[in-house]
This record gives C-alpha cells, sequence and structure tokens, in this order.
C-alpha cells in the first residue's frame, strides 16, 4: 500500500500488518537496478528547513525519468513512497520516515519557455528560478512563485500560492510517475485544487509541469518580483530555520492574526519558538526536535480554539513516526 505524505501524520495510520509486509522486500531493496543513488537510513534533517526529524528507511535519488520510474515499477507499491522537494513546508518527525523518500535533482530541475506563453519546468525547479525564467521571456502572471520557497512538485501537489495567486490559477497539467512506474500527464482540471489541496493519485511523484502565462514587460515583472522579495524579507523571519506558513488562513481571516489574538506570539516549548516577527510562523531556535515543534502547533492550535472559537488546520506537511 502506497500513501502520499499527508496520510502519514501517525504511526496509529501505519498498521503493523502493513509494515510487516513490505519488511522483507524493503531489506533487499539495495539490490533494485538503479543508476542514481539509494541510501538506506538515510538522515533527512539537513534536507528540510527546520534541520530537525529522523532519518529514512531508505532516500532514493534517481538518475533521470527512465530511472525513477525504473525504480518504481520494480517497487511497485508494497512500500511507502514520499516525494521530498526543498523541504520548506515539512517537518520530519523524530522517527524517521518508514518506506522510500524520493529526492529529485537537477536531471529534473529544468525550465524551458515555450510557445503560447508557457514554461515546462521540472518537478525540482525552484520557484525563484521558473520565476526569473519568466521574466527573461518576457511572460507575465508568474511574479508569485519568487514568493514561495518550494519546487515545482511541491508547488504542484500543495497548490502553492502566495500574494493573491495559486498554482491553480497558472497550471497546464503536469506529468507524474506512479507506483508501477507509469508516466501519465493529469489537466489541471483533473487534480481538482482547493486551498493548498491537490487530488493526486496516492504515492504519485510530480517530475514536470507546464504553467501558462501571458506577455508582460521584463521590467514590469522584475519590479513585482522585486516588490515580493522584499514584502517577505520585511514581514517573515527568512533568516532563521523555519518552515514556512504553518496554519492555513481559515475563510475570511488570517492565520497569523488569531494567533496573535490568542496571545501565541514568541511561545516556547523546548527548542521551538512562535516567531516574534511572523506569528504563522514557527522557529527552531537551535535545539528544538520536531516533537517541540510540532507540540507547540498543537498549542497554538488549543489557544485559538479557546480564545478565538476557532480550529486552525495544519499547512506544514507532518511526517513519519514520531
Amino acid at each position: 500500500m502506497t500513501r502520499q505524505p499527508d496520510e502519514w501524520l501517525g504511526d496509529e495510520r501505519i498498521s503493523a500488518p502493513d509494515c510487516e509486509a513490505g519488511g522483507a522486500f524493503a531489506q533487499g531493496l539495495d539490490h533494485c537496478e538503479t543508476r542514481g543513488r539509494l541510501t538506506p537510513g538515510a538522515p533527512l534533517a539537513k534536507l528540510v528547513w527546520f534541520k530537525t526529524g529522523g532519518a529514512a528507511d531508505w532516500l532514493f535519488e534517481p538518475a533521470d525519468r527512465d530511472d525513477l520510474q525504473r525504480f518504481m515499477e520494480q517497487v511497485d507499491g508494497r512500500l511507502p513512497v514520499m516525494a521530498l522537494g526543498l523541504g520548506s513546508n515539512l517537518i520530519i518527525r523524530d522517527g524517521g520516515v518508514p518506506g522510500v523518500v524520493i529526492k529529485l535533482g537537477k536531471a529534473f530541475a529544468g525550465v524551458e519557455v515555450r510557445d503560447g506563453h508557457v514554461l515546462a519546468c521540472g518537478g525540482a525547479a525552484h520557484g525563484i528560478l521558473v520565476s526569473s525564467a519568466a521574466r527573461d521571456a518576457g511572460i507575465a502572471g508568474l511574479e508569485f512563485l519568487r514568493g514561495i520557497p518550494g519546487t515545482v512538485g511541491g508547488f504542484v501537489r500543495m497548490n502553492g500560492g502566495a500574494y493573491g495567486r495559486e498554482v491553480a490559477d497558472i497550471l497546464v497539467d503536469c506529468d507524474v510517475v506512479l507506483p508501477g512506474g507509469k508516466c501519465h500527464t493529469l489537466p489541471a482540471a483533473e487534480l481538482q485544487y482547493s486551498y493548498r489541496h491537490a487530488e493526486l493519485p496516492d504515492g504519485a511523484v510530480v517530475v514536470a509541469a507546464r504553467f501558462q502565462g501571458h506577455a508582460g514587460d521584463p521590467r514590469d515583472i522584475g519590479a513585482e518580483m522585486d516588490r515580493i522579495a522584499q514584502a517577505r524579507e520585511a514581514s517573515q523571519p527568512l533568516r532563521t530555520k523555519t518552515g514556512g506558513s504553518t496554519f492555513k488562513n481559515p475563510p475570511g481571516e488570517k492565520a497569523w492574526a488569531l494567533i496573535d489574538r490568542a496571545g501565541c506570539r514568541g511561545l516556547r516549548l523546548g527548542g521551538a519558538q512562535v516567531s516574534d516577527k511572523h506569528t504563522n510562523f514557527l522557529i527552531n531556535t537551535g535545539e528544538a526536535t520536531s516533537a517541540d515543534i510540532e507540540g507547540l502547533g498543537e498549542r497554538v492550535r488549543d489557544r485559538v480554539a479557546q480564545t478565538c472559537g476557532v480550529n486552525l488546520e495544519w499547512e506544514i506537511q507532518r511526517v513519519g513516526r514520531p
């Protein structure tokens, strides 16, 4: 059984029979035929912005799309699979991640300008690269990607957004590799986008996407990107170990304002703290564990519920074993 990352919210979701069913196969995973790097017991803390968390049972860094498809064909859904992008919106729990974590590299990071003001992007391309390529080509409408720390695969999966725009506004279609190794192209309509959510198939790894823009003046596009960068710098704790926006904005509300109203600015638990600069950001002050960060988030949710009568929903993904 293959699960999406947002389904790994606690070890109660990973039943003993499921783990045992893939156990023998997992032990022999190093015999899979790959051209990329397959690492057992790979530490993940260095790959995520919070710099906390345990190891992956296996970390696979495919050489290219064919290599990924061949690997997924051999695994064939017998182990959980999770794609890891820039690690900017993620808590890796201290017990590590079961199954296989897939990290796409340079072979998946290209950006190509196509006719009709379309950008074809690899799943590992960073938002800054995509928006900069659009600017240089005179393609407007993608400037907001400058303000989202992450990669194209994460944007597509999470319907990433900022400054009044989101991926649902620009996505034409995306390519995904599924358990079993098949690659499918999914039009945007099939993803049934909602706020920070897409209906992707279980275990799908987004390897490419096409974004639609429109004609624009590179100078105006660059000015808007600069404005976004300056706004982020002024309002967000960018130079800390953080994970981006922690909670979704409830309808008609701003999560940061509710957190502030509940008296949580600067609140601490262990080495984790609610940012003084932007209360919808949690930060690792230096010695936090993932349990500290997640526990602080739950404490904030409790206070907001009691004070404001609003149940905040996590935007940050939390994956792995406690």
